[in-house]
C-alpha cells in the first residue's frame, strides 16, 4: 500500500472533514501518497484527483459540509462507467480507497472492491439508518440542530398557545425524530417504523389542552409524510391553531458537535489501518463505544433492528 484516495458521496453531514482530515493525516504519518477526489463518484470518473498534504486538511475540523464536495453521479450506476472509475484510479496509481458516504455510497465501494480496488468505508449521513454501527458521523449534530430549532418553536408555540408540527429528515429511518423528540420534550414522535393513529394524536391533543397545556409539540419523521398537510388535518379537527416547520437541509449544515468530530477522527484513522493490514470490501463502524469494521456484503445486507426501548420512552414520558 503506497498511496491511498479519498472521496465523500452522497448527502452530505457533519463531521466529513473531520474524517477527511483524520484520513489524510494518519496517511501521511504512515508514510502514504493520500489523493483527494473531487466531488464524489463523479469526480472519479472526471479524473478530478489532486495530492493532499497535511496543510490540506488545516483548518478544516470545524467546518460542516465536505471540502471534497459532492454530486450525483448516473454513470456510476452503470457498469461501464464503474470500470471507468477503477481504471482511473489505477492510471493514478492509487491501491485503496476510503469512501465516507451513507448506504448508497457503500454499494458503489462494494462494487469497486469487486473490480479490484481495495476499498473501506466510513458511516457519513445524518440519517443514523446503517445497521452495522450504532451512530453514523452527522447523527448527533443534526440532533443538536433540530433541539435548537425546537426550544425556539416551543417559545412562540406557547405564547400562541399553538400546535407546533415539525418534520424532520431521515428517509425512512425515525432516529432523528425519535432521539430529538425525547431529548425535546416532545408530546408525540410520529416514525415510519411504528406509524401512527389520526384519532389517537388528536384525541392525545385535545386532553392536554383541558389539562391546561399551552402547546402541543409534534415530531414528524419525513418518511410518514408531509407536516403541512397533517397540520392542516389536526387543526380542522381540533379546532387549535396548528403550525407547520420543515427543518429541511438546515439539518445537514454547521459545526460538527464534539461527539462527532472524535467519531470521524477515530473512524478515519481505522480506515487508514485497514487498508494497510491488506483489507478490503470494508466499513468501519462504532458498537458499544469501540470501532469496528465489518465486511461491506455483511454490513449491507445487516437487518436494522428498531429500538424499542426508546420508542416506550418517548411515549411514556410524553404523557
Amino acid at each position: 500500500m503506497k498511496t491511498i484516495a479519498v472521496l465523500t458521496s452522497g448527502g452530505d453531514a457533519p463531521g466529513m472533514n473531520a474524517a477527511i482530515r483524520a484520513v489524510v493525516r494518519t496517511a501521511l504519518d504512515k508514510g502514504l501518497k493520500v489523493m483527494g477526489i473531487q466531488r464524489g463518484y463523479s469526480g472519479l470518473i472526471n479524473g478530478e484527483l489532486f495530492e493532499m498534504q497535511r496543510h490540506s486538511v488545516s483548518d478544516i475540523i470545524q467546518r460542516g459540509g465536505t471540502i471534497l464536495r459532492t454530486a450525483r453521479c448516473a454513470e456510476f450506476l452503470k457498469e461501464e462507467g464503474r470500470k471507468k472509475a477503477a481504471d482511473v484510479l489505477r492510471v493514478f496509481g492509487v491501491d485503496g480507497l476510503v469512501v465516507i458516504g451513507g448506504n448508497g455510497s457503500f454499494m458503489g465501494a462494494q462494487k469497486l472492491s469487486k473490480l479490484g480496488i481495495a476499498t473501506v468505508g466510513l458511516p457519513g449521513t445524518i440519517d443514523n439508518d446503517l445497521s452495522y454501527t450504532d451512530y453514523t458521523i452527522g447523527f448527533d449534530t443534526t440532533l443538536n440542530t433540530v433541539l435548537d430549532a425546537i426550544n425556539k418553536l416551543r417559545d412562540t408555540s406557547t405564547s400562541h398557545e399553538r400546535v407546533s408540527i415539525v418534520e424532520v429528515m431521515g428517509r425512512d429511518c425515525g432516529d432523528i425524530a425519535l432521539y430529538s423528540g425525547i431529548a425535546g420534550g416532545a408530546e408525540s414522535v410520529i416514525i415510519p417504523e411504528k406509524g401512527y393513529d389520526f384519532d389517537k394524536l388528536c384525541k392525545t391533543i385535545l386532553e392536554g389542552k383541558l389539562n391546561g397545556k399551552m402547546h402541543n409539540l409534534i415530531i414528524l419523521a419525513e418518511g410518514v409524510g408531509g407536516a403541512a398537510e397533517l397540520a392542516k388535518k389536526v387543526e380542522e379537527v381540533t379546532g387549535i391553531e396548528t403550525r407547520s416547520t420543515i427543518l429541511g437541509h438546515i439539518q445537514r449544515g454547521g459545526s460538527p458537535s464534539a461527539f462527532d468530530r472524535m467519531l470521524a477522527s477515530r473512524m478515519g484513522v481505522r480506515a487508514v489501518e485497514a487498508l494497510i493490514e491488506g483489507k478490503t470490501s470494508r466499513v468501519v463502524g462504532i458498537r458499544d463505544n469501540k470501532i469496528v469494521d465489518d465486511d461491506i456484503d455483511d454490513a449491507l445486507a445487516m437487518p436494522r433492528k428498531f429500538n424499542e426501548e426508546l420508542y416506550n420512552i418517548a411515549n411514556m414520558l410524553s404523557k
